[in-house]
This record gives structure tokens, sequence and C-alpha cells, in this order.
């Protein structure tokens, strides 16, 4: 078990860090539906990762993602090796299109209209931002075959899964969280936490892409050769 939470882990912290979530859910934790939509929203990205995350993982395990040997098979080492390469290629696009200096990042057509949502809506949109963004997607299957090519066995492959499901929905969970038991202080602390996000988010997820497509292609390299 301790493989598989141990080979997941980056790509979970990778898209629990994602910017776009949380900015989401703390824009709509502010309109006056906020507890609703707030927790349709994080129950719909927490849902919609468990299911893609259960779906790979199963795919992955059914095609025997791990040798006999307990080694990654061939081809999940060159699916991991590619996965790795499109992290970099990510990491520059990000990089590249980052706004520059005294520039402001586009708007989401979709946040302009947060204050109509209703929790259907909210929910919808979670589970679209959490599988459907090319970047998450990506992290969702570097996470789940990682879980599949783990020497773990079924118990321990469904208990990483379950833990990375938790940790990748942290982005939506932890505001969440601070604004329900947050008291006071809980829209002053999720301002700041949407205003660094937002000024940072270029700069989050460079590095975060450039840090895990240099690890996917490292443990690629050392398993084929």
């Amino acid at each position: 078990m301790g493989d598989a939470i141990g080979q997941m882990l980056p790509s979970a912290v990778g898209i629990a860090i994602s910017p776009l979530p949380l900015i989401a859910v703390i824009l709509m934790l502010a309109t006056p539906n906020g507890r609703t939509n707030g927790i349709a929203f994080a129950a719909g990205w927490t849902g919609a990762l468990g299911i893609a995350t259960a779906a790979l993982a199963l795919l992955g395990s059914g095609a025997d993602a791990s040798s006999g040997d307990g080694t990654p098979a061939t081809w999940a080492s060159w699916l991991k090796l590619a996965l790795g390469l499109l992290f970099a290629l990510l990491a520059v696009k990000q990089f590249t299109s980052r706004p520059h200096q005294g520039q402001e990042a586009a708007t989401p057509g979709w946040m302009k209209a947060i204050d109509q949502f209703t929790p259907a809506k909210a929910a919808a949109l979670s589970a679209t931002l959490a599988v459907a963004n090319p970047k998450n997607l990506v992290l969702v299957v570097g996470g789940a075959l990682a879980i599949a090519g783990s020497t773990a066995g079924t118990g321990g492959k469904t208990v990483a899964g379950i833990v990375m499901v938790l940790i990748a929905s942290l982005c939506t969970t932890v505001p969440l969280a601070v604004y329900l038991f947050g008291g006071q202080r809980a829209t002053t602390t999720l301002d700041s936490w949407k205003a660094w996000m937002s000024a940072h988010n270029s700069a989050i997820m460079t590095v975060v892409l450039a840090v895990l497509g240099a690890k996917y292609i490292g443990d690629a390299i050392t398993a084929l050769t």
C-alpha cells in the first residue's frame, strides 16, 4: 500500500494545488447561495475524481500494469514516459502563455455568471473542471496508472485510490471548511487565498508541471533501462 500511495502522491498534490478550482469555489461561496453551491461544487469535484480514478486504476490493473517481479510493465513505463513529456510540454505552454507584467489573465465566461448558478450547475462545473481539464486529466491518468502499476494488493490499491481522491480534493474541501467553520475571519482568509492564487496561477502550474514531467520521465527511463 505504501508503494501505491508514494507513487501517486505527486499527481494528487499536483491536482490539489490547481488554482482554478480553488478560485471558483471561493467565488461561489461569496454568492447568495454560497453554502449550497459550495457544497455541491466540492461534492461534484470529489465524485468525478473518484469515478475517474477508480475506472482508470481498474483498467490499468486489468491490463497488467505491473509485471510479475513487481516492476512496472513495459507498456506502463512507455506510457509514463509519454505522460512525462506531455507534462513538460504543458509546462512550456503554461509559461509562454502567462500574462506579462501589467496584464491580467482573461476571466473565463462561466465565472461572470457564477451568481446565477444552481447546485446542479455548480456540481456539473466542478466535475468538468476535475476530469475534462487537460492538465487535470493527465494528472489523474498518471496517478491512477501509478496505483495500478504498484506492488500493492487490491486492498492497498483501493486505499491508495481513496487517499489520492481526498488529497486531490483539498483545493475545494479546504476553502469550504474555512467558510463553514472559520467564523468572521473566513471571508478575509478566503479573499487573500484567492488573490494570491490568481496572481501566481501561471508560476504555480508551470513549476508543478515541470517537476512532474521530470519525475515521470526519470521513473520511466529507470524502468525501461
